[in-house]
């Protein structure tokens, strides 16, 4: 019998909200996967929660408070607790409930067992996993609530490994007042996140095999770097975080020159890319990444309309390659709401001085010049706004409607960031109805702390898939370069094929300049066409994969794909 793998993904630390359209959109794919992750404080109301279960204003605690679709009562998740979240699909059979439940608690009672916690146990008719020392009442140590359907799983399980048990004074935990909830700490057992998702993660490689009815190979990919942003990586690194590790080498010698390395440097080292072999920014690039200035007069004419406008184009200010290319052939890349980003990402040379106020004439000017410019297709990016309460969302809507209401019958391709992975912002963007909603995920799994300290991939696979349910065709991006080795890229692929993404771009990163990430090395045409060829397989609808490819590089050809094999479908 064929194995049918696993992908488990460590994801750090995640907003409910987020895990949550993660989990939708994976929900709605033939994959299987394993979400382990941790949130910030936040309650979570099931199908049947009973209001006076909620003891207190939890928000006004800084928690957030969420309606979910999982069965249950309330339950609270937040920092040091253990959330598990596999999405797989189930042999169909009688009792497939209670028995998927019991393997869910299963693979607890079987870890907390190995661990050393004793008393670890079932009891009738409330789901979970107890603790039940002889002669002292019953104490909960895992939650766990479900949805299934069409032999599909959503949600899962939440192990207390340390959090902070008095967040859950504040509800009727699972609706059940007479019992007291505990931790594999207050049990008086002191291991790591890493140490208990290790022994989990064993455990459910046999128990979810058994419910699938399928033998199980495990995909592990993981974020290793830690991060006290609400929203960003756990500091707990997993085991193949130390194995990472060794790569950079741990001597004495070794481990001051990474303490003296510049701070891009050391966020990737922390991540286990080896720094000391990087290319170096005056190293000559190999010839396929060498670009002929080739300033043209379509070149110049466009350049000259751009400057008329005031306008700026990412194509300038991310030092594009192809710029003489596509401003020739008389397309751009247009930037809104400024040129000043409030976030630092390692790769990119875009002006990171404290923000300018938007200036209300940007959507028209940038509508006159696509007008001026004769476009069937139009680009629009945006720096990332985290200062505006709509994170620049609104600007983003009057442009489409500006460029709608001046070049009518012009196609709107919108690269847009995360928006804090806030609905509304979201949602303002996906009711413009731009033909193309482009988030870049930019890199692998274990190296986005490294390149985007202020994101995260969980959040930007949120992103996408919600603009997928929203109904817009998606596209996104990663770049080559920076430390990642072949599996997680492919992994990194099929994580957006899964939540739904129909176009994808895979590039060469070049460095801006000293200041941002090395180049660990470059990747070869011939390898660009080896994995541009296994995302075709994996049913992107359109795939650019070369050293030189930018996110809105042939654009307008993905386009005409994307947009036709959607009305098709």
């Amino acid at each position: 019998m064929s194995q049918r793998p696993l992908r488990v993904r460590w994801l750090g630390r995640v907003r409910y909200r987020d895990a949550h359209a993660l989990q939708r959109a994976l929900f709605q794919s033939s994959e299987d996967y394993l979400l382990l992750l941790e949130h910030p404080h936040v309650y979570t109301r099931g199908v049947r929660a009973r209001p006076e279960n909620l003891l207190s204003d939890v928000v006004a605690l800084g928690a957030d408070l969420v309606d979910t679709d999982r069965g249950g009562d309330i339950t609270y998740h937040g920092p040091g607790q253990l959330v598990g979240y596999p999405l797989i699909s189930l042999a169909l059979r009688p009792r497939l409930v209670p028995e998927y439940m019991s393997a869910l608690e299963s693979i607890i009672i079987e870890a907390l067992t190995e661990l050393g916690v004793h008393g670890a146990t079932r009891i009738a008719d409330r789901p979970g996993v107890w603790i039940t020392p002889a002669g002292e009442a019953p104490r909960k140590i895992c939650a766990i609530g479900v949805r299934i359907s069409r032999g599909r799983t959503m949600h899962g399980f939440a192990l207390n490994v340390a959090p902070d048990l008095a967040m859950f004074d504040h509800i009727v935990p699972c609706g059940i007042p007479d019992a007291a909830v505990t931790s594999i700490s207050a049990e008086g057992v002191q291991v790591s996140m890493a140490e208990v998702v290790e022994v989990v993660l064993e455990r459910a490689r046999c128990h979810l095999g058994e419910a699938a009815a399928l033998p199980r190979t495990i995909e592990l990919m993981e974020a290793t770097s830690p991060s006290t942003a609400t929203d960003s990586l756990s500091a707990n690194a997993l085991p193949q975080a130390v194995r990472l590790q060794e790569r950079v080498g741990k001597s004495t010698s070794a481990a001051t020159a990474i303490g003296r390395a510049p701070a891009s440097h050391r966020r990737l080292a922390s991540a286990g890319v080896d720094t000391s072999t990087a290319v170096t920014i005056s190293a000559r690039k190999p010839e396929w990444l060498r670009v002929e200035a080739e300033m043209g007069s379509d070149y110049l004419r466009l350049r000259k309309t751009m400057r008329s406008l005031d306008l700026v184009t990412v194509c300038e200010e991310a030092g594009c390659p192809n710029i003489y290319d596509c401003w020739s052939d008389g397309t751009a890349t247009f930037m809104i709401n400024g040129e000043r980003c409030t976030r630092a990402c390692g790769f990119c040379l875009v002006d990171t001085r404290h923000p300018l106020a938007l200036d209300p004439e940007e959507p028209r000017r940038v509508a006159e010049a696509v007008r001026a410019m004769g476009l069937s297709f139009a680009v629009v990016t945006t720096v990332a706004r985290d200062d505006l309460d709509d994170d620049g969302a609104g600007a983003f809507a009057e442009t489409i409607a500006a460029i709608r209401s001046t070049a009518p019958g012009t196609q709107i391709e919108v690269l847009i960031s995360d928006c804090r992975g806030k609905d509304e912002s979201l949602a303002t963007i996906f009711a413009a109805r731009p033909e193309i909603l482009n988030h870049n995920l930019e890199t692998v799994l274990r190296l986005q702390r490294a390149a985007r300290p202020s994101a995260s991939y969980a959040r930007s696979l949120s992103v996408l898939a919600r603009a997928k349910e929203a109904g817009l065709v998606t596209k996104s991006g990663i770049i080559l370069g920076m430390g990642e080795e072949r599996d997680e890229v492919l992994a990194a692929l099929r994580d957006l094929a899964s939540v739904g993404v129909d176009i994808v771009t895979i590039g060469q990163y070049l460095r801006p300049s000293q200041h941002h990430l090395p180049v660990a090395r470059y990747w070869t045409p011939d390898e660009f066409e080896e994995i541009g060829e296994r995302a075709r397989e994996m049913g992107f609808s359109h795939v650019e994969s070369s050293p030189l490819t930018r996110s809105s590089y042939h654009a307008r050809q993905a386009a005409a794909t994307s947009v036709a094999a959607s009305v098709s479908a």
